[in-house]
């Protein structure tokens, strides 16, 4: 297994679930940022009366800081990561082919059809998979708005360690 085309597997999951992923990591990342800020962790304001007024002592006190320090960095990471689950799915939308073209390049050739927003193909190791091709980020590459009807067979394209990870390839279908 290939670590691009893991990379790629993980990248493709955002861009192929557009406006999903938009509302999820817009949220999130509303959330995350509000937790990761100073002072926001549950009981800082309690903790900082007892530190003034004397009552923390010593490793007590230093205990607490690193703690939260260490949570609000966490927090801090998790919101840079929904922050590219957020920019990815908008590229995806826009119809930047973020994961399309490598997919298309190095992925294993095989048949399937479309049923609705709906494919299924069968891998070169005998399992078939059924994998949602949504109306707003279709995994369809070169062409993007390629017709392509239900029931009639398509080529697939789909990275031999990962399957969901795959494109219809539209420059070799009906025209």
């Amino acid at each position: 297994m290939n670590v691009l085309d893991t990379l790629i597997w993980l990248i493709n999951f955002p861009a192929s679930h557009g406006y999903t992923m938009v509302f999820i990591a817009g949220f999130s990342i509303l959330g995350l940022f509000a937790v990761s800020a100073p002072g926001a962790a549950p009981g800082v304001a309690l903790r900082r009366l007892r530190e003034r007024e004397g009552l923390l002592h010593g490793e007590n006190a230093a205990r607490g800081r690193a703690g939260g320090t260490a949570l609000r960095i966490m927090f801090r990471i998790l919101a840079f990561v929904m922050v590219a689950n957020l920019v990815i799915p908008i590229l995806s939308l826009t119809g930047v082919p973020i994961t399309r073209a490598y997919i298309h390049e190095h992925g294993q050739p095989t048949t399937g059809t479309i049923d609705g927003d709906w494919v299924t193909f069968t891998t070169s190791s005998g399992i078939e998979y059924t994998i949602e091709s949504n109306f707003f980020t279709p995994a369809v590459y070169p062409d993007r708005d390629a017709y392509l009807p239900s029931g009639e067979p398509v080529v697939v394209r789909y990275l031999p360690g990962h399957p969901q990870a795959f494109v219809i390839d539209s420059s070799q279908g009906p025209r």
